[in-house]
């Protein structure tokens, strides 16, 4: 039997996750995301095998290709922190159960865990990006808040969980601040 995809290259630790695509595969995997999206509207009874299939055939066009070296070479200091600090944020998603907690919520939750201080990890980031630590883990806490609110079932509360709030009060606060509706509001837009 296979590895499990968790074992493969593009999952281990340290892995090369990105890929440049040279303009025939970009073609190819186009064409299984039309396929995966066709075949989740099907009621074929195993269509979720076939899908499980169309994503390993995914990560197979990956390895065929060369992960990109340019994503990791970091012309300093300041880049190589904000990338290591992008791929912390990113890897507190998706969040697919309610039990999931996101975790690193503030810049000072990353500058603990990236041993470095705060206001260095805030000062590089502002930088290489233009916009502050806060400003990027908002940005994305709200992204994942409005998939959730859109593409589940959850309750307000269980999202409110799962996004780290302690209240739901606080979340629709939070929310409302950023989109300028309530969640409720959003989910039935």
């Amino acid at each position: 039997m296979r590895d499990p995809l968790s074992e493969m290259p593009m999952f281990a630790s340290g892995g090369k996750p990105a890929f440049i695509l040279p303009e025939a595969q970009e073609q190819q995997v186009s064409a299984l995301f039309e396929k995966m999206l066709a075949e989740m509207q099907s009621d074929y009874r195993f269509k979720y095998d076939l899908l499980r299939n169309y994503v390993i055939e995914l990560i197979h066009v990956a390895l065929k290709v060369q992960p990109s070296q340019t994503l990791y070479q970091h012309p300093d200091a300041n880049a190589r922190i904000t990338a290591i600090f992008s791929e912390l944020l990113e890897r507190q998603f998706p969040i697919e159960t309610p039990s999931q907690r996101f975790k690193l919520r503030s810049a000072k939750d990353f500058a603990e865990h990236l041993a470095v201080h705060v206001n260095h990890l805030n000062r590089a980031i502002r930088q290489t990006t233009g916009k502050t630590t806060t400003d990027h883990i908002t940005e994305r806490l709200t992204s994942e808040a409005k998939a959730l609110l859109k593409h589940t079932n959850w309750n307000i509360a269980e999202i409110s969980y799962c996004l780290g709030f302690e209240e739901p009060s606080h979340f629709n606060n939070f929310f409302k601040k950023h989109v300028s509706l309530t969640p409720s509001a959003y989910r039935y837009l």
